[in-house]
């Protein structure tokens, strides 16, 4: 199991330059574990992506359609008062935006305080390098702009 940041999710849903790798990591390790507001996070991005024109309508249901039958397979941390608290203490340490923060003391949470033992995948340089100093190790890190 390893605790996926919405970054390494969206190249599961549409074509990027990062979605070989991206697949090829879901391949190793298909039993993904997100925090509870990664559904929505992925369909913001898409919905971005596609009033930009980068994505068409068609691409865009094919994407929601995956990310519905991937939404149905992973676990996902809940918003409990701990996760909460985590996240404010993260956000003096590290420099995140609030969203990070939450997916990073979710991740905290589902190692039971233990980063060193879930692996974390994202995309997001600056959520990778708060994860890593967090004691996570990193799955695929940042990876060159589309």
């Amino acid at each position: 199991m390893r605790f996926w940041d919405s970054s390494a999710l969206i190249p599961l849903l549409v074509a990027e330059l990062s979605s070989p790798a991206v697949m090829g990591e879901y391949e190793r390790d298909p039993d993904i574990l997100v925090w509870w507001a990664s559904e929505v996070e992925c369909v913001s991005a898409l919905a971005r992506l596609e009033r930009e024109g980068s994505l068409s309508a068609a691409s865009m249901t094919e994407a929601l359609r995956r990310l519905s039958a991937l939404a149905q397979s992973w676990g996902q941390v809940e918003p409990v008062s701990p996760v909460r608290r985590t996240a404010v203490r993260l956000l003096r340490v590290h420099p995140l935006r609030a969203a990070d923060a939450l997916q990073l003391s979710a991740a905290l949470a589902a190692a039971e305080d233990q980063p060193q033992t879930l692996p974390f995948v994202t995309l997001d340089a600056r959520l990778a390098q708060a994860a890593e100093r967090e004691g996570f190790p990193i799955v695929l890190g940042s990876f060159p702009s589309e």
